[in-house]
């Protein structure tokens, strides 16, 4: 069974297209979706339901604002990313008055709303996958260690016998390390291994 914990994301938009395309895109992304074309019933699903993320269409005319005020009611805490056909700066303040985590304007790009949901990620402490947090946490750790050693990568190599491609893979969460590879690391960084997992 894999440790992956798929984060549930609502999408909140009267517009088939575009939730169609949301929908495909986020499922791609490997996040369980539902989908409302009424952001009347927005509040009541938060509440019967469990979501980490909801993305709101709040274009005028829509009830989308309302909805946000529905949700908040709801759930204080629950990361909200606001989006909207027509831009506006009062919009955009309504918007963040209600706590939502972002305002994106439709139509939207897929870079730019896989980098806002990774920031999300972080900043909300969501836990997506508990190995690839364990994973960038390590790296971290030993990019760490041997920045403060002045140490190249090329240099960390020649001390642990390791290849150059695999630490570098290992510092990026790319890749996980196995025990004897965090043997050879903290020996060579001259550290016990435990200082990879401390407070993880």
């Amino acid at each position: 069974m894999s440790s992956k914990q798929r984060l549930s994301v609502l999408v909140v938009d009267e517009d088939e297209a575009t939730t169609i395309a949301l929908k495909e895109f986020l499922n791609h992304d490997g996040y369980r979706v539902q989908s409302l074309s009424d952001p009347s019933r927005a509040g009541e699903e938060v509440r019967e339901g469990t979501y980490q993320i909801v993305l709101l269409d709040v274009s005028p005319g829509g009830g989308g604002v309302h909805a946000l005020q529905d949700i908040r009611s709801a759930d204080s805490d629950l990361c909200i990313i606001a989006t909207t056909a027509v831009p506006s700066v009062e919009m955009a303040v309504a918007t963040m008055k209600h706590q939502a985590f972002h305002y994106l304007q439709k139509p939207l790009e897929e870079e730019e709303l896989k980098a806002v949901l990774d920031q999300a990620i972080r900043e909300k402490g969501l836990l997506v996958d508990l190995e690839t947090r364990l994973n960038s946490e390590v790296g971290q750790r030993i990019r760490d260690r041997r920045k403060e050693a002045a140490l190249t990568l090329k240099q960390l190599a020649n001390r642990t016998g390791l290849s150059v491609s695999l630490i570098s893979q290992i510092e990026l969460g790319k890749s996980a390390a196995s025990m004897s590879t965090l043997h050879k690391l903290a020996a060579a960084l001259q550290v016990r291994m435990t200082y990879f997992f401390e407070t993880v």
